[in-house]
């Protein structure tokens, strides 16, 4: 462990345990100061909303916090780099997730780590919660068991339920390789995409990349050992679901190809694998803290055009969940929508895609040291630290959400921007503010 990792350790570790201990607080949103106010608050005045409720299950969006809290739900099994470290030990992680939902997109969290290890077990638990939530949010739940987990809760809540894991990456991603080749003018049907790691964010990028246009019978997913062949015996039925004909290494499937994306472990490719692939070649090494192949490595490979993203913030084009799930969220829960379907996350990254081709705000400049950034092969995606994710993103995800028939609540669209800015610097407010009294 180096020097400057030992003592960000340290910090972080004082960080989390300065008092009161972990990152999350619950705060009252009504007066309680006085003897009236807990009447209102609680008993007996509390049997009005409650009956109301009872009444109209519909009303529990209009008389309780649930429209805007999320239940970001796991059972510690793949948790970051750090593999399956159990329940307890993910909870730093997920209450993590607590407050980038809060900061950008002020959506509340309750953090649920679960002692539950089989699908059923899973799904049986969090179907069991679906009163309390406006929707669920899986995180860091192992594969193969993750995409069936999410499935059918999917099929049996009638609240959003999305894996971030898989389709996050999936969704920035997306966001990138649509201006990649809109750069290079490339056609999404043409590309030969290789994929390093066959896991569950590869699966569903994979996917994805299919559901934006990209040709399934272009697409070559490699694991540890090698292409996923159908003549295999030794891959999952999601595997089998991009296994090709073609055989070999990760060598041979990228000779030729357009893009290549890793998920997979840092280091795996070479300089000469680069220099195999086809002209003006799209590189998206997302493997965490150490890419397939460094960002310089991979651009002194070439004498063309190279696009290239990782998932590290100090090289361009990061590839950071944090530019989706919040606002996909924010989205789908101000129209009460009862899924996060295919329509609404092809809408958040269209509209990312869209967001990196506006000029970029004096913000956002200022925070990246004032150096100049513009539409280009070194920026093909918004910065996280943008401020405009929010109102571009959630829009769309709502007007998805609408247009495919899975919101139950209609918005006035033009007002919904202005709606999501007060609401923002609202809560930021308050955030400080509450900040202030408990670090007393």
């Amino acid at each position: 462990m180096g020097k400057d990792e030992n003592a960000m350790q340290k910090e972080a570790l004082e960080y989390h345990k300065i008092n009161p201990p972990g990152k999350l607080a619950i705060l009252t949103t009504k007066p309680a100061n006085t003897q009236w106010d807990l009447t209102l608050a609680y008993s007996p005045g509390v049997a009005a909303p409650c009956m109301e409720i009872h009444n109209d299950e519909e009303n529990s969006y209009v008389y309780t916090g649930k429209g805007n809290l999320v239940g970001v739900v796991s059972n510690g099994t793949a948790v970051l780099g750090l593999g399956n470290i159990g329940p307890p030990a993910s909870k730093p992680v997920m209450e993590g997730k607590g407050v980038l939902f809060k900061r950008f997109a002020d959506i509340n969290v309750f953090d649920i780590e679960i002692n539950s290890f089989t699908i059923d077990e899973v799904v049986s638990t969090v179907q069991a919660l679906e009163p309390t939530f406006g929707g669920i949010n899986l995180e860091d739940i192992k594969a193969p068991e993750c995409f069936e987990i999410e499935r059918q809760l999917r099929e049996r809540l009638n609240i959003p339920v999305f894996h971030d894991d898989q389709h996050g990456t999936a969704i920035i991603s997306g966001a990138a390789l649509i201006n990649a080749i809109d750069i290079l003018s490339k056609d999404i049907s043409d590309l030969k995409i290789v994929f390093s790691g066959a896991g569950a964010s590869a699966i569903a990028t994979a996917r994805f990349y299919v559901s934006l246009g990209a040709n399934k019978d272009n697409i070559v997913m490699c694991d540890s050992k090698g292409i996923l062949t159908d003549s295999r015996e030794d891959i999952n039925q999601y595997k089998q679901e991009f296994a090709t004909k073609e055989s070999g290494s990760i060598s041979d499937a990228m000779e030729g190809s357009d893009v290549f994306v890793g998920l997979s472990v840092g280091g795996l490719v070479t300089e000469e694998m680069v220099q195999s692939m086809a002209k003006d070649p799209i590189i998206f090494a997302m493997a965490n803290p150490d890419p397939e192949i460094g960002y310089h490595e991979a651009k002194a490979a070439r004498n063309d055009t190279v696009i290239m993203a990782t998932g590290r913030s100090d090289f361009p084009n990061q590839v950071n969940n944090v530019l989706g799930f919040p606002f996909i969220f924010r989205g789908a829960l101000d129209v009460r929508a009862s899924d996060i379907n295919e329509e609404m996350k092809i809408a958040a990254s269209q509209a990312l895609a869209d967001l990196a081709r506006k000029d970029v705000i004096e913000d956002v400049i200022s925070a990246y040291g004032g150096q100049e950034i513009s539409f280009g092969p070194d920026y093909i995606i918004p910065k996280p630290v943008d401020p405009r994710v929010l109102f571009e993103v959630a829009p769309k995800v709502a007007e998805a959400a609408i247009k495919s028939g899975v919101a139950r609540n209609t918005i006035d669209l033009d007002d919904y921007r202005l709606t999501l800015e007060s609401r923002l610097k609202k809560s930021q407010l308050a955030n400080d503010s509450a900040l202030a009294i408990i670090s007393k």
